[in-house]
């Protein structure tokens, strides 16, 4: 499967950008970087027969790699042109993606590092759809019922040993 997807990549890379580097990833599969637009693409086996998993994602300042912001499973049997089309989208969509620079009007950032942003306070993060609002920590029944069964074993024990010798 690596050998599909080396020759696969290079193909790609041929057809998308000029200055590329293809080298092989931990998980068996293919990165393509592009330096100069400061993306890349990843192909990964998916455990199916000729089928990859195609990620995008940026490369941030210093060249290390952000973790990939679009992912679709593609057929490695389509022609070299069909599967730059899926890449160009995907590229699109990082492209989309990407926060433009801080302006001078928003102020200097802070301790002089540019781009570096505050995260937002817990009060103005969003609730995760499909969970319940966290309550407070307070020990629950079940936890209760779990620390009496523990006190209750440890008491019989304890009258195994003691309870019965005469005195």
């Amino acid at each position: 499967m690596y050998v599909q997807l080396r020759e696969t990549a290079d193909e790609l890379a041929g057809v998308l950008w000029r200055e590329h580097a293809v080298y092989r990833e931990r998980g068996g599969g293919v990165v393509i970087r592009g330096e100069h637009v400061r993306r890349w693409i990843s192909l990964a086996p998916t455990g199916g027969k000729d089928r990859a998993l195609l990620r995008a994602g940026r490369i941030l300042d210093g060249g290390t790699t952000a973790p990939a912001r679009t992912e679709v499973v593609v057929d490695l049997t389509a022609g070299t042109a069909e599967l730059a089309t899926v890449c160009r989208r995907l590229l699109a969509d990082v492209a989309a993606g990407v926060e433009p620079a801080r302006s001078a009007e928003s102020g200097p950032s802070r301790a002089g590092r540019p781009g570096k942003r505050e995260k937002p306070g817990r009060a103005a993060r969003a609730a995760r759809p499909g969970r319940r609002p966290r309550r407070e920590r307070h020990t629950s029944p079940g936890s209760w019922f779990v620390l009496l069964c523990v006190a209750g074993v440890l008491g019989v024990w304890l009258y195994s040993l003691f309870g019965s010798y005469p005195y």
